[in-house]
């Protein structure tokens, strides 16, 4: 396997996918059984979210050990309630495991806490900081926002953000869900223009039901639904039906995406394989 910091100079496009750490017994049998047929896709790497806070921390490792050496694996780690001396201690921990790759987000607060940044490490670009001048050989992704970051309504500021993660040492940025290609075509030209040159990956989920879609627009703080895929959802009679239009209109982007020529595709899964098969089936990937 090339490591993580190699693996986007493939001429090849590189297909990733996303799990979060179930916390339930049955939920994590349930992804153990799955695990092997996300494999078959010979994957790129593997990453791990982290929850809100680091409200899954154990549970992100376990996955991650359980993982072994049959993927490139890639922690999620988060800045909110963690000081120096944590990210030290979890770092050190992974790198003795052979854990490589981190995906570095300020990340979501707790819910009913509030904001709480720790002074110590306030934002993504300060953990990039850290993790790149204490493991120089650790490979680094950060998050990019097609449709803007929630939090930052000057999109000229919302560069200037992007582009010193990515001059504090990342190593690629992978982007926040979209459902519009154009959004992301836009961003990449705008990264382009800030002088970001590091790879830059988008990020696709398919919609399954209408609980789904509303609870993807919370996730993904304000995702935008082109009318074209509403007015298909609302014509829908059942879950099953917008489980058909969302599969369809994911692969439909993943097409596009793969056309003009993007390093890669990140999946996430939601933990459901049968829906990146369809994909992968549907396109003839892998």
């Amino acid at each position: 396997m090339s490591p993580i910091s190699q693996i986007y100079q493939s001429e090849s496009p590189v297909f990733s996918f996303e799990f979060f750490p179930p916390k339930t017994a049955s939920g994590q049998a349930n992804l153990a059984e799955k695990l092997p047929e996300f494999l078959a896709l010979n994957p790129g790497y593997i990453s791990i979210t982290y929850g809100a806070g680091g409200g899954t921390r154990d549970l992100t490792k376990s996955l991650l050990l359980s993982l072994g050496d049959q993927v490139n694996r890639v922690a999620h780690l988060t800045c909110v309630n963690h000081t120096r001396q944590d990210i030290y201690h979890i770092l050190d921990d992974y790198k003795q495991h052979g854990i490589s790759a981190i995906m570095a987000l300020r990340g979501d607060f707790p819910k009913n806490e509030g904001p709480t940044l720790t002074q110590e490490i306030p934002h993504a670009v300060d953990l990039v900081t850290l993790i790149r001048e204490r493991y120089p050989h650790m490979a680094i992704g950060v998050a990019g926002f097609p449709e803007g970051h929630p939090e930052c309504p000057n999109r000229l500021l919302e560069m200037d953000y992007l582009k010193a993660k990515v001059d504090a040492g990342a190593t690629y940025i992978c982007t926040q869900l979209f459902f519009d290609n154009r959004d992301f075509f836009d961003f990449r030209d705008r990264c382009h223009l800030a002088g970001i040159t590091c790879p830059i990956i988008p990020a696709v989920m398919n919609i399954s039901s209408k609980k789904g879609l509303h609870r993807m627009a919370e996730l993904a703080a304000g995702a935008r639904y082109p009318s074209a895929l509403l007015a298909q959802i609302q014509g829908a009679h059942s879950d099953t039906d917008i489980e058909a239009i969302g599969l369809d209109w994911t692969c439909n982007q993943v097409a596009e995406l793969l056309k003009e020529g993007v390093p890669g595709i990140h999946f996430y899964t939601l933990n459901n394989v049968s829906h990146v098969q369809h994909i992968f089936k549907h396109l003839s990937l892998g």
